[in-house]
Parts: C-alpha cells; sequence; structure tokens
C-alpha cells in the first residue's frame, strides 16, 4: 500500500553517453555562458586544458587546485581566479572535489555550472555542499547550489582506475542505501536507490574483472547518477553524518571512508528498518545487506579498515562525540556507546555487526 509522500524533481539537465563530453560547448552556450572557468584538481589539469581547447572562444582560464572537502581557502583562491579572468560560468571536470568547489562558487556568487563528471561521486546531482573551515566540515543545502546542466560521458570513466571505480561505487550505493530509509523517503526515490545499488553492484566486479569494460563502466555510472539524484531528493542519516565527521577531522580520503563505514552504519541501523534491509538485500544480491556490503568491498580489494586510511585510534572517542552532537534525524535513535563501538569496528576493519571478543 501506499501512502502519502512528497517528491520534490531537481531542475538538472543531463545529458549522458559516450563521446558526451563534444556537447560541452554547445552545453555552456545553452546557459548563456561566454567565458568559461575550467576547475579541476591538479592531477586533471591536463585533461582540463585539452577541455579548454575544445571550449574555444569560450574558454576563460584553468583553477587546477580543487581538493577534498572543498576547504574555503581554495574556494577563496578559486573566486579570485573567477574575477581576474571575468569568467560567467563554471564547469567542473573531475570527481567530487572539483565538483564541490565548482558547487561552493556557486553558492557565493550564483555563476552557473556544467559538471562533468570523471567519478561515481553523484554529488553533482545535488543542492548541498560540504566545505572544511579550520577541520570543521559543514554542509550547506541550497537551490543555487545545483548544477544546471551535467554530462555524463562513460568515455571519461574507462581511465578510472579499478581501485578507485570501487570506492567511488560504493560511497554511491552509500547514498541510495540511505535513501531508502530516509525521513523523508518516497515510492519514487526508493524505485531509483534499488535499482542504483543493483547497477552497480553488479558493475563493480565486472570492472575489477576488466577495467576497460564498456558495458560495465556504462552500467556503473548510470547507476551512480540514479544514486545521486537520490542524495539529492531526499536527507541522509548516521552514515554521511560520520563520514562527513572522519573525513572532516581527520582529513580521510571521502570515497575509501564511504567504503569502509557504510555496512557498519547500516548494521547499526538494521534493527529500525527491515523494509530497506530486504530490499538492500535484493539489489546486491546477498542474505544480509550489511555484510553483503562488507562482502562487495572485500571482493573488490578496497581497504575496510579506518586505519588503513590514515584515522588514529586515538581518535575513535572523539569521532563518537562529535557524531552524536547537533542532532540530526536517524531511523534508530543515537546511541554514543553503540557508535563508538560501530566506529571502532570501521578503525579495526572487523565485519559489521560484531565486536571483537576481550583478549
Amino acid at each position: 500500500m501506499i501512502g502519502s509522500f512528497t517528491f520534490e524533481n531537481l531542475p538538472c539537465r543531463v545529458v549522458f553517453g559516450s563521446g558526451t563530453l563534444a556537447a560541452a560547448r554547445v552545453e555552456v552556450e545553452r546557459l548563456g555562458g561566454t567565458r568559461a572557468l575550467v576547475l579541476t584538481t591538479p592531477q586533471q589539469e591536463a585533461q582540463g586544458k585539452s577541455l579548454g581547447t575544445a571550449l574555444g572562444p569560450l574558454y576563460a582560464g584553468i583553477f587546477p587546485g580543487a581538493t577534498m572537502h572543498t576547504p574555503i581557502e581554495v574556494t577563496e583562491r578559486a573566486l579570485a581566479a573567477m574575477k581576474a579572468c571575468e569568467a560567467d560560468c563554471v564547469v567542473a571536470l573531475g570527481g567530487g572535489s572539483t565538483t564541490g568547489l565548482g558547487k561552493a562558487l556557486a553558492l557565493r556568487t550564483g555563476i552557473n555550472q556544467l559538471c562533468i563528471p570523471t567519478t561515481y561521486a553523484g554529488s553533482e546531482m545535488t543542492p548541498i555542499v560540504g566545505q572544511t573551515d579550520n577541520g570543521l566540515k559543514t554542509t550547506v543545502r541550497d537551490a543555487a547550489i545545483l548544477p544546471e546542466t551535467v554530462i555524463y560521458d562513460v568515455d571519461l570513466t574507462l581511465t578510472l582506475p579499478a581501485s578507485m571505480a570501487a570506492t567511488s561505487g560504493i560511497n554511491a550505493i552509500a547514498h541510495a542505501v540511505e535513501a531508502l530509509y530516509a525521513r523523508d523517503t518516497n515510492p519514487v526515490t526508493s524505485l531509483m536507490a534499488e535499482e542504483g545499488i543493483r547497477a552497480l553492484a553488479r558493475a563493480l566486479p565486472a570492472i575489477a574483472a576488466k577495467s576497460d569494460d564498456r558495458e560495465a563502466r556504462t552500467e556503473a555510472l548510470y547507476g551512480a547518477w540514479l544514486c545521486g539524484v537520490c542524495l539529492g531528493t531526499v536527507g541522509m542519516a548516521l552514515h554521511h553524518k560520520l563520514c562527513h565527521t572522519l573525513g572532516g577531522t581527520f582529513d580521510l580520503p571521502h570515497a575509501e571512508t564511504h567504503t569502509i563505514v557504510l555496512p557498519h552504519a547500516l548494521a547499526y541501523n538494521a534493527p529500525d528498518v527491515p523494509d530497506a534491509m530486504t530490499r538492500i538485500s535484493r539489489a546486491i544480491g546477498a542474505a544480509d545487506a550489511s555484510q553483503g556490503l562488507y562482502d562487495l568491498a572485500k571482493r573488490l580489494g578496497a581497504k575496510l579498515a579506518l586505519r588503513e586510511v590514515g584515522m588514529p585510534e586515538s581518535g575513535i572517542d572523539k569521532a563518537a562525540d562529535l557524531a552524536v552532537t547537533n542532532a540530526y534525524w536517524n531511523p534508530r535513535p543515537l546511541d554514543r556507546n553503540a557508535i563508538r563501538d560501530l566506529i571502532a569496528r570501521a578503525w579495526a576493519g572487523e565485519p559489521p555487526g560484531t565486536i571483537k571478543a576481550a583478549a
């Protein structure tokens, strides 16, 4: 039986396929842009310059300084670059770090964004930006933050290393997992969530086996888009709060942190969300959703422990304290001690829902 619900469709144009990067110039023109500033990380600067050449007279310059967690000081430098080249729009080419920078600039200035993702982060489909100031990460939700246009080009993901595809893909799955038990969940978003999880759970092992499998890469990008829509349409809960806290406080890599924490956060919420657990289990083809996600990450060769990505053991208590500070909605009430156990298991890389016996 379907009850009452609210569904808000976000106003974003999507161009999906292979070779769609060639549409960038036309899409900038559609937005009324005449001087586009290309944004990238330092690692993708060469790709950004090639895109600039393709933009021709619309290319105003490049800012190749995007970095993890969207630090305020990097946004300030990008703002200066934007003013110096008199840009009237930005083109973000890259993963979540570059997308985040474009969104931070849009929040400050209202500038139009064309986003061209090269990973499965999904943040391009959301009106949310997470920004870090002095080690503290905060999120802002505002209609101005949503990119106007997103170009998904499967060709750009073919060179994404299988290891990065794995963690980026599970990061995307996390958006859909939490969408299934969101406070404002609805049947339309839940359909997208289950389909997004299914597509990624099927595609990621195929990519791990054969990195240039175009069919698998297409399915993974499709799944990431669906999961991104979920992230942008409904609220998130404990998993995302924990990952923001851990990432911002200890400067941990975003996708890896999501990959490690997801099975544990889901195990914490499992008793209160049986319907979501059934749908996730069905989508990934596992008897238990939490253990199935842990096994998927293990099968893909992803890191399973927060200690492996730079979190100190001394940070477990601090993270638990921060996780229960500033009230936020979660289907299961927040219990500081239980959350500490969750973080400790994730730190050690243990399977979800099991506590190591005392020595």
